[in-house]
């Protein structure tokens, strides 16, 4: 038996080295075909929309994953998405507009705090998710090869099915105060409002992406952000019109905020409420222009060794 198993050991063996000096052959020939070559991206503004694409499924599976888990383990499950915003509006109209006296220029108080909380909420979301992008997803990221700019549009997608839930709230109350003989003001500005939309996402994402890249060094960024966030809602027309801002100074300082613009035209389409103004709203497409450009460069260029830092 042993000169048998002797033999199969040994043609085995040759097999293997005569298949790996054919392999080592056909590559020092250039005959190897390949299925897919990742290679590093040299231009820190390119976007390969192909590969995306060919990562579409990871991509649903990610939004599934993050849906999901946002209330995994929990009674109501995605009724928080409506309750939420719903305790929210609560508060706000006791608080701000029951003891504080804050007017809402006429604007039902549900109506002016919903639509309110609903669009600076995504706009906060967005920012959260996606700058915590690469600290949050480093295990896979170790793990698996996909192009990394997927998990920003991740965060966008998911929170976009967030307020789409929350936007329907807000017009169900919209439908009931209308039946009532409230007089509300529908503007048709609101055919952009997909495109505000939009623009709010792409802002978000540009800060993101810039945090995200500046964090993998600095985690006091992390700790940071949540301060930012609360500090910056305060500064946004979202519980208060800024039709009640005297001070000029003051009233341009809060216009300058890129948030401002957006959210004024989005109640003034809706609400009949705010303003809209088209030397605003470019100067936030513009910033958010220039966001997106230095957070691109930025996030293709830490992608190649965060994790050596993360």
């Amino acid at each position: 038996m042993q000169p048998q198993i002797l033999c199969t050991y040994v043609c085995v063996t040759y097999t293997y080295e005569e298949a790996s000096c054919k392999e080592a052959k056909r590559v020092s020939e250039g005959k190897q075909n390949w299925d897919l070559i990742i290679t590093p991206k040299d231009k820190l503004l390119a976007i390969d929309w192909r590969e995306i694409w060919r990562y579409r499924d990871m991509f649903e599976l990610f939004v599934q994953r993050a849906f999901r888990v946002a209330y995994k383990q929990t009674i109501l499950g995605p009724l928080w998405f409506i309750i939420t915003p719903v305790l929210s509006v609560i508060v706000y109209v006791t608080v701000f507009g029951g003891i504080a006296g804050i007017p809402t220029d006429g604007v039902p108080p549900i109506l002016f705090y919903l639509l309110g909380i609903s669009i600076w909420g995504y706009f906060a979301s967005c920012l959260s998710s996606t700058s915590n992008s690469f600290v949050t997803n480093a295990d896979i990221f170790g793990k698996v090869y996909f192009p990394r700019i997927i998990m920003p549009l991740v965060a966008v997608t998911t929170n976009m099915l967030s307020l789409a839930i929350q936007l329907g709230i807000f017009v169900c109350f919209y439908i009931y105060y209308a039946a009532t003989g409230t007089e509300l003001e529908l503007h048709w500005q609101v055919v952009l409002f997909p495109l505000l939309i939009v623009l709010l996402a792409l802002m978000a994402v540009g800060f993101g992406m810039i945090l995200s890249s500046m964090t993998t060094k600095y985690r006091d960024l992390q700790i940071m952000l949540n301060k930012i966030i609360s500090l910056w809602v305060n500064v946004t027309p979202v519980i208060y019109p800024l039709s009640m801002v005297t001070n000029e100074k003051l009233y341009l300082a809060m216009s300058l905020n890129p948030v401002t613009p957006v959210m004024e035209a989005v109640k003034y389409s809706l609400l009949g409420q705010g303003q809209f103004s088209w030397l605003w709203l470019g100067y936030s497409a513009a910033f958010t222009l220039v966001l997106l450009v230095i957070g691109l460069m930025l996030f293709n260029k830490v992608q190649k060794s965060f994790m050596d830092t993360v």
